[in-house]
């Protein structure tokens, strides 16, 4: 399975006024970089998000919501987001928000 194209397309509305993203296939699913530094993506049917350490423990606790681990090996700080998680425009720029607010404050790459 490759990733969920219609949620790129969401994505992709989400950040279109924005000039400082662009987009990259990695891990199967595709990427969302934001400066240089990884910020969100779509890996099959659900949204990964890097939060940082203390909003991705934050974000755990929520349904829908578990730890980015497609290798057998979480990523500390990131999260994945089922699609019911997302389900309305609302919800999905919630998350994106979370995920730019956390990524702008790193150096640009």
């Amino acid at each position: 399975m490759s990733y969920d194209e219609k949620l790129a397309k969401r994505l992709s509305r989400i950040i279109v006024q924005r000039n400082d993203f662009y987009e990259q296939k990695m891990f199967g699913g595709i990427g969302y970089l934001l400066r240089g530094n990884m910020c969100f993506g779509i890996w099959k049917d659900s949204l990964i998000l890097r939060l940082g350490e203390s909003q991705a423990q934050k974000a755990l606790v929520k349904k829908n919501v578990k730890p980015f681990d497609i290798t057998g090996r979480a990523m500390k700080g990131w999260v994945m987001v089922a699609p019911a998680g997302m389900k309305t425009e609302a919800a999905l720029k919630t998350w994106v928000i979370q995920a730019i607010n956390f990524v702008s404050q790193l150096p640009r790459k």
